[in-house]
């Protein structure tokens, strides 16, 4: 009897060391998400003459940054990508909200660029580009208007562009930087990296639309790069 019981307190010590190292990890792989976001973002910011015009970002009322977006190893033409997206709060017009963590699947979009695997970033420009992102999923191209973004400092040339689409595309694979297509891709919340960050379950909604539940210390830095490219 007394081994048995040492037995079971053995392995129930063990399943709590394996579940805290699973949390742990996963916790780290979220910081790693948010991390290289940010890093996307300020590079694809400050590439002279070939990044995202600032204007155009300070006029975003959501951002959304995927890192490392590759090629699926299911289907054909699929992809796979995990990030995040901030939005404004009051309509838009209010200064950025919570982060919430993003999922874009699918599409035949190729990497005009070359390599295996891209970088993302989408600016949504318009009041239903931004309630697109509190839908269970959108398509681009189809539920959305997304299209290559103008590249440079200077957006002015290229108003048609700015006004027509909804959504705004940047791309960078290998260190070159274009404006990319994601016709055909879906975006979702990514609830379940949401609920590790936010150490709960969290309706991306909620998140989207301006209430303030504070930031978590893995987003620290990505809304710190955020706020210093666009503004409050």
């Amino acid at each position: 009897m007394k081994l048995r019981k040492t037995i079971s307190t053995t392995v129930f010590a063990g399943l709590v060391v394996l579940a805290s190292a699973s949390l742990v990890n996963a916790q780290g792989k979220m910081q790693e998400r948010l991390d290289t976001s940010a890093t996307v973002l300020d590079e694809l910011m400050n590439t002279p003459d070939a990044g995202i015009p600032e204007e155009l970002l300070k006029d975003a009322e959501c951002v959304g940054v995927i890192p490392g977006v590759k090629k699926a190893a299911f289907g054909f033409g699929g992809r796979y990508g995990r990030g995040v997206a901030v939005c404004r709060t009051d309509n838009g017009n209010g200064p950025w909200g919570s982060v919430s963590m993003l999922a874009l699947d699918g599409g035949s979009f190729g990497f005009q660029l070359g390599g295996s695997s891209m970088d993302v970033v989408m600016l949504f420009m318009t009041p239903k580009s931004m309630e697109s992102l509190l839908k269970d999923k959108v398509t681009l191209g189809g539920d959305i208007g997304a299209a290559a973004g103008p590249k440079g400092r200077n957006a002015s040339a290229n108003t048609d562009t700015r006004f027509q689409a909804e959504i705004l595309t940047y791309g960078r694979s290998r260190g070159l930087f274009a404006g990319v297509s994601l016709e055909g891709a879906s975006l979702r919340p990514d609830d379940d990296a949401n609920e590790e960050i936010y150490g709960r379950e969290v309706d991306a909604e909620l998140l989207l639309t301006g209430t303030d539940i504070g930031t978590p210390s893995d987003a620290a830095g990505f809304m710190s790069t955020l706020r210093r490219l666009a503004g409050q």
